[in-house]
């Protein structure tokens, strides 16, 4: 008996009962398409929050009042806690300490003011100090929208942050120095408030106080949970004076001249801040300085590792649908005891009945893996808690080829059973 015929009476066999056989290829099916997808969902995220450090550029730092009361890594060194910086995104923790505290000193303007002095910090390029209100209410001729991000600036921070702006025009020096209330809007923002109306020299309405929009970003796109486009920015006095107040600053922006002079920057910013708040000695900082280039190592190796686990936790339904091959394959070869005692009889070989019944189960899960691929394949085309998923062409390769070793293993002990079958005891079977 040759391999054809041994895949005809395989294909026979399975089209014998039809929803036995639908039912197991449903399980691999399942199995197949959760490894693919959830990979693909764990690879969106990693790119998107990929772009988004990467939309910083790799010569931004973001330095942050610290709140902890005391553990990390040594001063300058790696704590390796990871944050979420306001407006500009979050980075790898860079400054941190075991030592005693003093009393912690807010940031300030004054510190930003320090930082942009070329004299202490010759590798520093633009100093932006943020103020960040959340969720402000705005309204525009009885249209109305809850603002995300609305960020208090100075004019420095667009290049610094990679915001650019589609239409309009951004802020300038002048209009920080007199405090103008004017804002560029994101375009989350200006689609819920204007619709198809021209939103430039409009004015809106945040919390009472009047802004006139004097431009427009470009499309950032979103990430998870956060829009990227729900924004607003303003002069940093304007937002003070209307939303905030005068008090400390959430986080100020330092993009350094290039990114190899990152490192002389951000030592540059640490002796500074550190005679600014009298920190001496073990003393603890009372900030953090945020790399971007070193959170996109860490976030790299943290997604990859959940990437993985995200894989194997589908993997398990794979072998649940492994082992309902064996289940049906085993009432299979009851079933058909008198048939294969038969074959057996007028001359069929061991290897053809081992042949049959491993055919079988291999093209349950060969079927089922293909379905699979085609379902995660269509899936991947939508989004999934907030994530657009991006398939990983390996991915595919691995869980069909796993799928096929699947039927293969499970489909070998029912198949040796069958093959082991005497001829005399099978045709007495009832």
């Amino acid at each position: 008996m040759n391999a054809l015929e041994v895949l005809r009476f395989a294909v026979r066999g399975l089209t014998a009962n039809k929803m036995r056989s639908a039912l197991t290829t449903l399980g691999i099916l399942i199995g197949v398409a959760a490894v693919i997808l959830l990979v693909a969902v764990g690879e969106g995220s990693s790119q998107a929050i990929q772009q988004n450090i990467q939309r910083l550029g790799s010569n931004t730092l973001t330095v942050m009042q610290s709140f902890s009361g005391g553990g990390g890594g040594g001063r300058g060194g790696g704590g390796g806690g990871v944050v979420a910086g306001g407006g500009a995104g979050g980075a790898q923790q860079q400054q941190g300490g075991t030592g005693p505290r003093t009393q912690a000193k807010e940031l300030t303007l004054d510190d930003a003011k320090a930082l942009a002095d070329t004299t202490n910090a010759p590798s520093v390029k633009s100093v932006s100090p943020v103020v960040t209100a959340s969720a402000q209410t705005a309204t525009y001729q009885g249209a109305s929208h809850s603002i995300q991000q609305l960020v208090g600036t100075y004019p420095s921070y667009f290049e610094a942050s990679n915001k650019p702006v589609a239409k309009g025009s951004y802020f300038v020096n002048d209009d920080v120095l007199a405090a103008r209330k004017i804002i560029v809007i994101g375009q989350t923002v200006a689609e819920d408030l204007f619709g198809t109306v021209d939103p430039l020299g409009k004015q809106i309405s945040i919390t009472g106080v009047p802004f006139t929009v004097v431009g427009v970003l470009k499309e950032a796109g979103s990430s998870g949970f956060q829009d990227g486009d729900d924004v607003a920015i303003a002069p940093l006095p304007a937002v003070q004076q209307s939303l905030t107040g005068f008090g400390s600053l959430g986080q100020i922006i330092v993009q350094a001249k290039t990114a190899s002079a990152v490192d002389a920057a951000q030592s540059e910013i640490t002796q500074i801040l550190d005679q600014r708040h009298g920190i001496t000695g073990t003393t603890t900082a009372d900030y953090r300085i945020l790399n971007q280039a070193t959170l996109q190592e860490t976030v790299s190796a943290a997604t990859g590792t959940f990437t993985v686990l995200l894989g194997a936790v589908a993997a398990i339904s794979l072998l649940v649908g492994g082992i309902g091959i064996t289940n049906i394959m085993l009432v299979t070869v009851t079933e058909r005891t008198r048939e294969i005692g038969i074959r057996k009889a007028i001359g069929a070989p061991r290897g053809a009945i081992l042949g049959q019944f491993l055919a079988e189960a291999t093209m349950l899960s060969l079927v089922g893996g293909l379905l699979g691929v085609a379902i995660a394949l269509i899936g991947s085309r939508f989004t999934i808690a907030g994530v657009q998923p991006v398939i990983v062409p390996t991915s595919i390769v691995l869980a069909l080829g796993v799928s096929v070793a699947i039927g293969l293993f499970f489909g070998s002990y029912p198949a040796n059973r069958a093959a082991k079958l005497r001829p005399i005891e099978a045709l007495r079977h009832e």
